[in-house]
């Protein structure tokens, strides 16, 4: 079953990547505005416990399926022995297409932001917010500005990808995600020092009552541990094909796991205590980035250089995840069809680029796309992963691909995957479909 292939070249690379792909709007947009929409302490306790029992089995297992077949998402699911594998790797291709095309959207959105600082800086005014998509109707402008910005963010994951894993991904990452983790500090160093920011500091992490620690809680925590994993058969199972013969899943696993939640739990303290400090709403959900921040940083001594700052550090975090989306189609493309690498980079880039005009015209096409290619299709995509390695690849071959090369796994890690990961992903499937889909936000 194993084909020449590139690899990761060091530990180091391997974790800042995989890092990469995880920590993206997931974690320092989406995150903090759930923290808040779910009252505080409470959901980061669950939250970082879903990352520990559910995350990094869910990353081993997606991992390992890449590793054994030694393919991406198209060409895994078929070649693990999944009835109809085949038809499911393309269909996530197309998903992942979509999604892709709506993601690069939103990372055109944060590149303008940054540069309207860089202008605001200069003395020059910009309205950034003018790139978002109205609520309903078309605006020209806004979709001018969505087109160019969203080309620029093809064309540098384009321009990456091209060079490959070593050359391209692997030494992107490992320069982006430390700069993330020195700008997060940063952006908290100041948010400690405003009036009033320890009251965000306690209702973020130090408030934590046990009547919270609700069913509804746990559900939304387990949802955002998968989705800020970028658990979906798609980006780790392509990833997971370039990881090296014995390599240490585990290790790999825990180290993503808790970058990831590291990401998100200094983003937190960096937004937090400066909301408080202005008085302002916590749970103001997805505005909170392109609305309340904003006023946030208006409000402060210098406040461009630290919106600056962090919509530099946001941009760097959102492309990695974007040119892991690209990947899995190249990687699709490549493995599948007489593309080179750099047509399939060309390729990929433009069919998403097209896809992405339609959520550019309107938040009443946008926010359908996102639950749909986004939240319900990861789902299911993680779902179909967990499902084929713990049923459909043959138990010992299974082990063996999760095991490391000086040590094996546990038999009950395997039931763990065969039996919990596929339990945990379904209620969180159930309930995206009772709250996203018919609307019951308080059914569970």
């Amino acid at each position: 079953m194993s084909v020449a292939r590139e690899t990761f070249a060091s530990r180091f690379g391997t974790v800042m990547t995989m890092v990469g792909v995880a920590v993206g709007l997931g974690n320092v947009w989406r995150f903090p505005y759930l923290v808040g929409r779910y009252g505080g302490a409470a959901f980061v306790v669950l939250y970082l416990g879903m990352v520990l029992a559910i995350g990094v089995p869910g990353l081993m297992a997606e991992w390992s399926l890449g590793r054994a077949t030694r393919k991406g998402t198209v060409g895994a699911f078929a070649r693990a022995g999944l009835p109809f594998g085949g038809a499911l790797g393309w269909m996530l291709f197309v998903v992942v297409v979509a999604a892709t095309a709506y993601y690069t959207n939103v990372v055109g959105w944060v590149l303008y932001f940054a540069g309207g600082e860089v202008l605001r800086g200069a003395g020059i005014s910009l309205r950034s917010a003018a790139i978002l998509p109205p609520a309903e109707g078309f605006d020209l402008t806004s979709l001018l500005l969505q087109l160019a910005a969203t080309s620029v963010v093809t064309l540098g994951a384009v321009l990456i990808l091209i060079k490959g894993l070593r050359r391209g991904i692997e030494r992107a990452s490992s320069w982006i995600m430390p700069s993330l983790f020195v700008i997060l500090l940063v952006l908290i160093a100041r948010s400690l020092t405003l009036p009033n920011a320890w009251a965000g500091v306690e209702w973020y992490i130090l408030k934590l009552q046990v009547s919270d620690l609700t069913p509804r809680v746990a559900i939304a925590a387990l949802g955002h541990a998968i989705f800020t994993l970028s658990l979906g058969g798609t980006f780790m199972v392509t990833y997971g094909s370039y990881l090296p013969e014995g390599d240490d899943l585990r290790a790999n696993a825990t180290w993503t796991a808790l970058g990831d939640a590291a990401a998100g739990l200094l983003a937190g303290l960096a937004i937090f205590p400066a909301v408080f400090a202005f008085g302002l709403t916590p749970g103001s959900g997805p505005g909170l980035l392109f609305d309340t921040l904003p006023r946030v940083f208006d409000s402060m001594h210098g406040g461009w250089i630290f919106a600056l700052l962090f919509f530099v550090g946001l941009f760097g975090a959102a492309f990695l995840s974007a040119v892991a989306a690209f990947e899995v189609l190249i990687a699709g493309l490549v493995d599948n069809t007489g593309l080179t690498r750099r047509r399939a980079a060309w390729t990929a880039g433009g069919l998403c680029l097209l896809c992405a005009v339609p959520p550019m015209l309107n938040m009443r096409i946008f926010v359908p796309w996102d639950l749909t290619f986004g939240s319900g299709m990861q789902t299911f995509g993680a779902l179909m992963a967990a499902l084929t390695v713990g049923w459909a690849m043959k138990r010992g071959d299974a082990l063996r691909a999760l095991s490391a090369a000086d040590s094996t796994v546990p038999a009950w890690l395997f039931l763990w995957i065969r039996y919990v990961i596929p339990a945990a992903i379904l209620s969180v499937g159930l309930w995206w479909f009772v709250t996203a889909v018919l609307g019951a936000a308080e059914a569970i």
